[in-house]
């Protein structure tokens, strides 16, 4: 393939996710619903009606072909593609049957072992005894990506905006450093997760399901990483960019851990969850995820163009208001175990 062709398609491909996600969304809630498995309310729920989901397969697969279009000049997307395909289809039949979490859990790790070490250029790993550590710990951070993301599809319009707004500050990040390829991936994951805004935000009409949120965190999780091994940005900037994903499912992963919790079962102790059975409505929890997860993006991006003093204030600064909106959600809705 010709490199202007090869360039044409990465250019092409943010603007045609967006369009393939949003037909094929029209459709599933069109002539496909019939087949979508159905999201019946129960205690641990948010939502109060009977709601398809399994939606992510419209944001999933339009981000595939996406991947697949842009692998030619990029190989890893390839790479990309065959891990988040995986995840995909395992995470279709929970959807449809449920699995164990175990089974599930084993899946996670092991697309993450085989794409940490196999993808060719998607780390670089230390020499030595440091390498052998890097290793099981760069597999159990990607693995927890993926499960974070899951944790935290759990209200209207949640995942959808902050897949949109997080890829969105990767594709600004590789932009930064003029690697166009992973930009215009980044970017199509973004816009084929606003297609399903459309029909996600409240009241929502279908929900993404295992199937976009699983294969989704392992995007996240291994476009971070690759990233990082190009030297494009350190450690700490995919962290600080999905932070209102990954600070929220970790601090009350950790807590549940503590109180000798099942944390394997469903429950509603997560920030955003208080929040809305506090009286707080799905449209306004969404907003103010939102704007955190902008707020988050938009100081991550800003502390790669600083360096020294600047740098650590602005993290400091982004820290201490984190750690406040923690603490005062904490001191009004307190979790409580066995919720």
């Amino acid at each position: 393939m010709s490199a202007v062709a090869t360039q044409w398609l990465a250019v092409a491909s943010p603007p045609l996710a967006f369009f393939v996600a949003l037909a094929s969304l029209t459709w599933l809630l069109g002539p496909g619903r019939r087949w979508m498995p159905v999201d019946h309310p129960n205690g641990r729920s948010l939502h109060s009606t009977p709601t398809p989901r399994s939606g992510g397969v419209a944001v999933i697969g339009a981000s595939l072909l996406a991947a697949l279009a842009i692998a030619p000049a990029w190989p890893l997307a390839g790479w990309l593609a065959v891990g988040a395909g995986v995840l995909a289809g395992i995470s279709l039949i929970d959807d449809f049957r449920g699995l164990p979490a175990l089974l599930r859990l084993a899946v996670h790790l092991a697309v993450s072992a085989l794409f940490l070490l196999l993808a060719p250029g998607a780390v670089h790993w230390p020499a030595g005894w440091l390498g052998l550590l890097a290793v099981p710990v760069a597999v159990l951070a990607l693995g927890w990506a993926i499960n974070l993301y899951n944790f935290m599809d759990g209200a209207d319009g949640l995942s959808g905006g902050m897949t949109a707004i997080g890829f969105s500050a990767l594709a600004a990040g590789f932009l930064r450093v003029g690697d166009t390829d992973p930009a215009a991936l980044s970017a199509a994951i973004a816009l084929a997760a606003l297609a399903f805004l459309r029909y996600n935000f409240h009241p929502a009409r279908i929900f993404m399901g295992d199937v976009g949120v699983v294969p989704l965190g392992f995007l996240a999780g291994a476009l971070g990483a690759i990233g990082i091994a190009a030297g494009y940005w350190p450690v700490w900037f995919p962290v600080v960019v999905f932070a209102p994903f990954c600070i929220d499912a970790s601090v009350t992963l950790a807590r549940r851990l503590l109180r000798g919790e099942r944390v394997w079962h469903a429950h509603r102790q997560h920030y955003f969850t208080r929040l809305v059975r506090s009286g707080w409505t799905h449209r306004r929890v969404a907003l103010a995820e939102y704007a955190a997860m902008a707020f988050s993006a938009a100081i991550a991006l800003a502390a790669l163009e600083c360096a020294g003093g600047m740098r650590v204030a602005l993290l400091a600064g982004w820290a201490v208001a984190a750690v406040g909106a923690m603490v005062w959600i904490d001191r009004r809705l307190p979790a409580r175990r066995g919720e």
